[in-house]
C-alpha cells in the first residue's frame, strides 16, 4: 500500500526487455536507505518488487500484464521515474489509499499555468470515469491527486509548487501518456454493491437447506 507522495525521482540505469516482460534497475538514493530484497516500490505509480539491489540500484521484475496495462513499455534507459517505498504501519499517511495496480492509461490533453498552479487535462479510458469524482482522489504516475473538474471522459487536476518539482507529473505535455488507478474505495464500493449475495434461495435449495 502506498500514500500517492513521490519520495524520490530516480533514473532507469538499465532495461533489459523480454518477449512481453522486462527487467529494470534503477538508480536512486533514498529508496535504498532500508531496503530490502522482497519489499514493494511504486515506480510511476506501479508497484513492483526488489529483487536484487546495490549500493545505489535497485532490480525489478515486469510481468506481461503490467506491461500491456501501464505506461512501462515506454521507459528506456536514462528516463527518470516517480519513486515511493511501500506506506509503514507507524508511518504519516498523507495522500491516500494506493495500492499500486494501474486500472488504465490517460493522455494529458491540455495544460495551463494558474497562477502558481499547473492544470492538466487528462483524458481517461471510458469505463473508468464511473469512479471519477469532483474533489475526489486519483493517482496519476504514483501521484495523489485531487480531481477538480470531470468532462465526458477527462479528469482536470491542478499541481501545487512541491508537486511539480517533486514528481515528474509537472514535466509532461500534451500527448504524454500517464498511469492512472482510480480511488480504492470507490472500487471497492462498486463491487459490493454489484456482487450478487452468494446465500439466496435458489444456493440454499440446491445445498440442501
Amino acid at each position: 500500500m502506498f500514500t500517492g507522495i513521490v519520495e524520490e525521482v530516480g533514473k532507469v540505469a538499465s532495461l533489459r526487455a523480454k518477449p512481453q516482460a522486462m527487467e529494470l534497475t534503477i538508480a536512486c538514493s533514498l529508496i535504498l536507505e532500508d531496503v530490502k530484497r522482497g519489499d514493494s516500490i511504486s515506480i510511476n505509480g506501479v508497484c513492483l518488487t526488489v529483487s536484487t539491489f546495490t549500493h545505489d540500484t535497485f532490480t525489478v521484475d515486469v510481468i506481461p500484464e503490467t506491461v500491456k496495462s501501464s505506461t512501462m513499455s515506454e521507459l528506456r534507459s536514462g528516463s527518470r521515474v516517480n519513486l515511493e517505498r511501500a506506506m509503514p504501519a507507524n508511518g504519516r499517511f498523507g495522500g491516500h489509499f494506493v495500492s499500486g495496480h494501474i486500472d488504465g492509461v490517460g493522455v494529458i490533453r491540455s495544460v495551463k499555468t494558474e497562477s502558481n498552479a499547473l492544470t492538466k487535462v487528462i483524458e481517461v479510458e471510458p469505463e473508468l470515469m464511473k469512479y471519477m469524482m469532483h474533489k475526489g482522489s486519483v493517482a496519476v504516475d504514483g501521484t495523489s491527486l485531487t480531481i477538480f473538474e470531470l468532462g465526458k471522459n477527462t479528469i482536470t487536476i491542478s499541481l501545487i509548487p512541491t508537486t511539480q518539482e517533486d514528481s515528474l507529473l509537472g514535466e509532461k505535455g500534451i500527448g504524454a501518456r500517464v498511469n492512472i488507478e482510480c480511488d480504492l474505495l470507490a472500487k471497492y464500493t462498486e463491487r459490493i454493491q454489484t456482487a450478487k449475495p452468494a446465500m439466496t434461495r435458489s444456493w440454499l435449495a440446491e445445498n440442501g437447506f
